[in-house]
């Protein structure tokens, strides 16, 4: 928009001439007129039609001023001339119109009329002035012919205080059937004048192509009326147009033999009918393509060996509502083996079979279907019924061809050189206060009702018609409910009568209505015949009242003549039928007939906000009237627009949201068009493994085959490529592990120097790679060759020794560039003798670069600032951040007027504003606690055509909605600021983490490292994710993370939230020695707290979860040197009972607990705790029990912990001693004392604690909180590859290739059965454990090949059941 100051007056300079002007002159004067100016009155004019022309009148005079103005051509043409080889398209249509040219809805008086609406004119009154100053009211210009307009002008009335603030465009070619234009596809206002003289000047987005103009006011000054003067630019317009009627008429051309890669089809064309073919192209080869108007969608078919459109394929469908009788705009062009299909401003590009890159066309058949036994045109349904304009193939104008008869061009049927448009007049419902009153008169006799018309709609429901019966006191109602047509009569607040017809009638498209009554039958038809027609019969006949209602009731009805329950209606209509007469909207219009309020006469305002789809990422779109609603269900996004992903970015980002090892969706650029990938993700206490699997992880053996001298190796990944090598790039460390297994199979070293076998790793299909696992990128070594262990060392390889033994090369592949491993390639095995195997491993990550970039900024004055961000349509923001100040700005981009920005607004609030061109908006997030406590915090903001978000850690989301009707492209154009603002607003103090716009992380470390007053990176994590580690885990800061350290917990796993559980039978036994007295003393450094404790306690903190069937049981024992002793037992009666013997000399003291049923084989948690001589016990979540003590309260030189089975009860009490020789048959969990866990250093350290393990120690789930807990579950989910493991044999072969599975079964039974009894006959040995062996899996001996020596190590990712793990000693 540009605003100019009024012009001062002219003075014109007459110069007279008597002479002829030389020749050159007037060839310069004509080619002035051409380029748009004058040649009576020379006007300067301007390249930019951003100001009205300033015109110097000379009146020529002498024969010398013809040289002097020649000069003046050269300046002239620059500014009347072409810009960049096409003509400027800017010269004024307006002013040198007669007055015959403008019509308008009314004026004050007769010098106030249309006519006199010129810019900067002052004829008349000054202008234009309506009669009243309402929304009824337009000014009309007639151009003479279709004309480009590129820019309107608009001013006040001279010399007053009427002028327009804002006002709608209208163009049309008839006079009849007008189209809003609308800027940026939305915005249908444009903003007018502030005073009655400046000029304020709109250059179109998009030039439209018109006959008429019309302006309507929206707003105008209130102080004044509505006054208006205006200007259009633009030039002439040209085009050739044919009519089709059809019928049989259409045009074929045939453009010869000569075959091209590449063609263009471009055309325009208008029509009424929603169905029609635009184009069938039949190639020589019997491939055909063609376009189809189907339901006002254009649609592009493809066509193999057969031209009936029954046989064609679709391919791509583009535009809607092109059956609104306006000119659109489509182009195919076809290139190699692609497809762009353009319909008027939107492009979709398709795929097409290869054999069109070499297609030679035989014929273009428009607007008619040809026939299948010739190429005769038939008359069809789906022949096309209406005009083309500037028909054109490969830059040939076929009209203009067709219009000299050229030979390949062929006219058939009713085809004319000109336009024959139907004036249909339409009327557009916007609602809520619409309706449409017609006499009832018009549409009742006698003898019945006969009432037609047409609507369309994108509302399932609304008021369609209403009247009185005005001699039974009765209503009938007409309405549309869940998109059926329903017919409703009721009289006295009873339903007399209800008919439907149709359904789905919501779908945009043009649906006829029939609503007759004779006598007292009742018929209701939609869309004829098709659409469904219903009956009833009444006791009365039906008649209308005074007034027939459409569309809704008036507002103000003071003798209730329109009464309307249900929604309005919202949509268009048109021929109106009333008794057989077509009613006249016009005369409507013009006030001669009827009344109506708040309606859109002679146009169908109807807008498909689905086309083209607002839905990213293969969300649905579905419609009203008035908003778009996107479906996003199984698409992985959420969102008003589905656009921002609902999952995390990386395995990394879910451990930090408190998720343990599982399968997991990551979208690896969030918003972005990479979509969603399942991995699984391994949660380990050092790092976060992304695992992804491809089609062949198992041990796969290769024998020789006759006349194959090598063997490629496909390797398929589960993931999309784009996925895989996101995944990769964003990882920080990835590795991928190959092994081969050999005899006399070489794999690398050949005499000629190239290698025998090779692979291809990397982006696409891989890239050549010469080296093997555990070796450097080029070395062409093993791992063995950079160690220097090979078995021979004249080579780099042990398999490169060509030994008849079995040798082995393994490692792991850790060059990222080179991953992951695509194929692999085999040389060595065509030899006689030579077997091999090889394996290569699921590609393993972990490492989330993007989570962890962060920038510290320490003053409020510093930033970092990268290029501008585009967010148009669609922008997401995402960060954490963590701080101690109250307020700053976390990010802002400027544009001329636009916005967007992101601030802490306060300690407990976050503001997410921005501007694209409707007022600033502004949505906040109000936390309940400060967010300046130095802890992350998470802010998700989005921005979309349908509105604004903003979501803080796990708060409710806040939104706010963008208006309907109004810009939405955010159009900035500075540098984007991050902690800092370029409007001098206070910047952000602290720091920002894993910023990310519409997926893409931009890197805040290195423009830290080059940036003042920024740092790189932001330790301190464990404030923030500290929470994570459970059961008494203690959070250790890691410069990008945190892990927990369970040294102090009784339980295990990532966040310290596995339980620790074992199944004892009734002579398993686990001893866990205290400190004895000699070894206080030592000088040496200690073990964890968690093994070792002081001697001499005033009180103890036990916990411990139990299960079993056992009564009498005995299920802890604590023994001093002292003989005294903590015990907990079940006693006969199914209770608990806590012994403690404090004094040596005196009798133990029993506390019983009053629960009972503690050995009904469930789970029971028991918590005992004393503190001198007081004593609480809990047992799951019943009421705590306390008890007193008479002892001193102090547990002197305790010796060691008992689970189980005590194998000196000399020591104990007669009574206890018998308990403690039955042992415990049950399970237990979590025991933890004090500082220590027995339990878990007996199961998990038993070689580097002071334990002693006798009989059968089986680990197990035996705790029912783990099907209960989420976290219970081990940290190694690993999918199912079964590749088990061998023993003193030949590598392991997937099962479903080897017959040898059953023997090895057989064999592990074996081994199984040998180890037990070792295991019975072993448990009478008591004696400190010194080694244990914690073997998952059992070896496999293959019978095949009993000299292959070496193990198929499975991959971390095989499935880790509870397996139930023996201790013997």
């Amino acid at each position: 928009m540009v605003v100019f100051p009024p012009p001062p007056p002219t003075h014109p300079l007459s110069l007279s001439l008597s002479l002829t002007p030389p020749l050159s002159l007037s060839r310069s004067l004509s080619e002035l007129e051409r380029r748009g100016c004058s040649s009576l009155s020379l006007s300067l004019c301007f390249s930019s039609p951003l100001q009205p022309p300033v015109r110097f009148t000379m009146d020529l005079w002498t024969k010398s001023v013809a040289w002097i103005i020649s000069q003046v051509f050269v300046l002239l043409s620059s500014s009347c001339g072409t810009t960049g080889g096409e003509e400027a398209c800017d010269s004024p249509l307006v002013s040198n119109l007669p007055p015959s040219s403008f019509r308008s809805s009314s004026q004050l008086s007769s010098s106030h009329a249309a006519g006199f609406a010129k810019l900067n004119r002052r004829e008349g009154a000054g202008g234009w002035s309506p009669l009243t100053s309402d929304r009824y009211q337009w000014l009309e210009v007639d151009l003479g012919e279709r004309t480009r307009i590129t820019a309107v002008a608009t001013q006040g009335r001279y010399g007053s205080s009427d002028w327009l603030s804002s006002y709608l465009l209208m163009f049309s070619d008839t006079g009849h059937n007008w189209k809003q234009y609308r800027q940026e596809d939305s915005l249908g206002s444009f903003p007018g004048n502030s005073n009655a003289d400046s000029v304020v000047q709109y250059k179109l987005q998009q030039p439209a192509v018109a006959r008429f103009l019309r302006l309507i006011p929206l707003d105008w000054n209130l102080s004044g009326r509505i006054g208006l003067r205006l200007e259009t630019y633009g030039c002439p317009y040209t085009s050739d147009v044919l009519s089709f009627d059809g019928g049989s008429s259409g045009l074929v051309y045939s453009p010869g033999p000569k075959r091209t890669s590449r063609d263009i089809i471009s055309l325009k064309f208008k029509t009424l009918r929603n169905s029609g073919t635009l184009l069938h192209s039949e190639g020589r080869q019997g491939l055909s393509l063609g376009l189809e108007l189907v339901r006002g969608k254009l649609q592009l078919l493809l066509g193999q060996g057969g031209t009936s459109s029954t046989e064609l394929q679709r391919l791509a469908s583009l535009g809607s509502l092109l059956d609104d009788q306006h000119w659109h705009h489509v182009v195919l062009e076809r290139g190699g083996s692609h497809l762009n299909l353009t319909v008027d401003k939107h492009t979709q590009r398709v795929q097409i079979p290869a054999q069109f890159g070499h297609w030679d066309i035989g014929q273009l058949i428009f607007g008619t279907v040809p026939s299948l036994s010739s190429q005769k045109p038939i008359v069809s349904r789906k022949n096309f019924h209406g005009c083309l304009e500037n028909l054109l193939h490969n830059g040939l104008n076929l009209i203009e061809r067709a219009k000299h008869n050229d030979p390949q061009v062929t006219l058939m049927g009713n085809v004319t050189f000109a336009c024959a448009e139907p004036v249909s007049v339409a009327v557009t419902f916007p609602g809520p206060q619409s309706f449409l009153q017609l006499p009832g008169a018009l549409a009742s006799t006698s003898s019945g009702v006969s009432v037609e018309f047409q609507f369309r709609t994108w509302n399932k429901a609304g008021l369609l018609l209403t009247f009185d019966l005005p001699h039974q006191g009765g209503v009938v109602w007409l309405h549309l409910s869940d998109a059926r047509l329903r017919l409703q009569v009721q009289k006295a607040g009873r339903v007399l009568l209800e008919l439907s017809a149709g359904s789905a009638l919501n779908d945009g498209q043009w649906h006829s209505v029939e609503l007759n009554s004779r006598g007292g039958r009742v018929t209701v038809a939609v869309d004829g015949e098709e659409g469904g027609v219903a009956h009833a019969s009444l006791s009365f006949p039906v008649t209308t009242g005074s007034h027939l209602f459409f569309g809704g009731c008036p507002a103000e009805d003071d003798r209730q003549e329109c009464r309307n329950p249900f929604n309005v209606f919202q949509g268009c209509m048109r021929l109106f039928t009333l008794h057989n007469q077509n009613v006249d909207l016009i005369a409507v219009q013009q006030k001669h007939l009827g009344n109506y309020s708040n309606l859109h006469i002679d146009m169908c305002g109807i807008i498909d906000r689905c086309s083209p789809s607002r839905c990213e990422h293969g969300g649905r779109c579905s419609q009203s009237w008035t908003i778009f609603h996107c479906n996003c269900s199984d698409s992985g996004y959420s969102g008003a627009t589905c656009h921002s992903s609902v999952y995390e970015q990386s395995c990394e980002a879910y451990k930090h949201n408190g998720n343990t090892s599982g399968h997991f969706y990551i979208d690896v650029d969030g918003s972005g068009s990479i979509k969603p990938q399942l991995v699984y993700c391994n949660m380990t206490a050092d790092d976060t493994w992304m695992v992804i699997q491809h089609n062949n992880t198992d041990m796969t053996r290769v024998r020789a085959s006759p006349g194959v001298n090598q063997r490629l190796i496909h390797f398929d990944y589960l993931t999309g490529e784009e996925q895989l090598m996101a995944a990769v790039s964003q990882s920080e460390h990835c590795e991928q592990e190959v092994s081969y297994h050999c005899r006399k199979s070489r794999l690398l070293n050949t005499p000629e120097g190239s290698p025998f076998s090779w692979w291809l790793g990397g982006p696409g299909p891989g890239h050549l790679q010469t080296y093997w696992g555990g070796a450097q990128p080029g070395s062409r070594q093993c791992a063995c060759g950079l160690q220097g262990d090979c078995v021979d060392p004249q080579h780099y390889c042990n398999c490169d020794a060509d030994g008849l033994d079995w040798a082995e090369d393994s490692g792991l592949l850790t060059h990222k560039e080179s991953l992951p491993v695509r194929s692999l390639v085999l040389g060595d095995i065509q030899r006689p003798g030579s077997e091999a195997a090889y394996r290569v491993g699921p590609l393993r990550c972990h490492g989330d670069k993007n989570l962890w970039n962060a920038a510290f900024f320490d003053k409020e004055t510093s930033y970092l600032h990268f290029p501008t961000f585009h967010g148009e349509l669609s922008a997401d923001i995402s960060f954490l951040f963590k701080t101690t100040a109250s307020s700053g700005v976390f990010l802002e981009n400027l544009g001329i007027k636009d916005f967007i920005r992101i601030e802490l607004s306060s300690s407990t609030q976050v503001l997410f504003s921005f501007d694209v061109g409707n007022g600033p908006l502004e949505v906040r997030v109000e936390a309940k606690a400060p967010l300046n406590d130095n802890r992350w915090h998470r802010v998700r903001a989005e921005r979309n055509i349908k509105e604004a978000s903003l979501r803080l850690d796990e708060l409710p989301a806040a939104t706010q909605e963008a208006p309907a009707d109004g810009h939405f492209h955010l159009q900035l154009n500075s540098q984007l600021f991050i902690g800092g603002t370029a409007s001098r607003q206070k910047g952000f103090r602290g720091c920002i983490r894993s910023l990310q716009l519409n997926g893409v992380t931009l890197d805040l470390e290195e423009r830290a490292k080059i940036t003042p007053g920024v740092r790189p990176g932001c330790p301190g994590h464990c404030s923030s994710y500290g929470s994570l580690c459970q059961n008494q885990g203690r959070c250790v800061e890691r410069a990008n993370g945190f892990h927990c350290d369970c040294g102090l917990s009784a339980y295990t796993g990532v966040f310290c939230h596995t339980e620790v559980s074992a199944t004892f039978e009734s002579t398993t036994s686990v001893s866990y020695t205290f400190k004895e007295p000699y070894e206080l003393m030592r000088n040496s450094s200690a073990l964890p707290s968690s093994i070792y404790s002081d001697m001499t306690l005033r009180g103890e903190n036990v916990s411990l979860s139990f299960r079993t069937n056992q009564s009498p049981a005995l299920l802890l024992y604590v023994s001093s040197y002292y003989r005294e002793y903590l015990a907990l037992l079940i006693n006969k009666h199914d209770k608990l009972e806590v012994r403690y013997k404090l004094d040596s000399s005196r009798e133990a003291e029993v506390l019983r607990s009053r629960v009972k049923s503690l050995a009904n084989g469930q789970l029971h948690t028991v918590t005992v705790r004393r503190l001198s001589n007081s004593v609480s016990v809990q047992i799951n979540q019943n009421t705590r029990e306390d008890f007193n003590l008479s002892s001193d309260g102090e547990f002197n030189a305790i010796k060691s912990l008992v689970l189980g089975r005590v194998h000196d009860p000399d020591e104990l009490d007669p009574e206890l001693s018998r308990l403690a020789s039955l042992g415990f048959s049950g399970c237990l969990s979590v025991l933890s004392f004090n500082s220590i866990s027995p339990l878990k250093a007996a199961v998990l350290h038993p070689d580097t604690s002071p334990v002693i393990i006798s009989g059968p120690l089986l680990r197990s789930s035996c705790g029912s909180s783990a099907s209960a807990n989420p976290y219970a579950a081990e940290n190694k989910h690993h999918l199912a590859t079964d590749l088990g493991s061998v023993g003193s044999g030949q590598p392991l072969v997937n099962a479903m290739r080897t017959d040898s599975a059953l023997i090895g079964g057989v064999i592990a039974v074996v081994i199984f059965v040998i180890v037990a009894a070792l295991a019975i006959t072993g448990r009478f040995l008591y004696r400190r454990k010194e080694t244990y062996r914690n073997q998952e899996v059992k070896g496999v001996k293959r019978e095949d090949s009993p000299d292959f020596p070496f193990n198929n190590q499975t991959d971390s990712q095989n499935v880790c059941s509870e397996n139930r793990k023996e201790y013997f000693i």
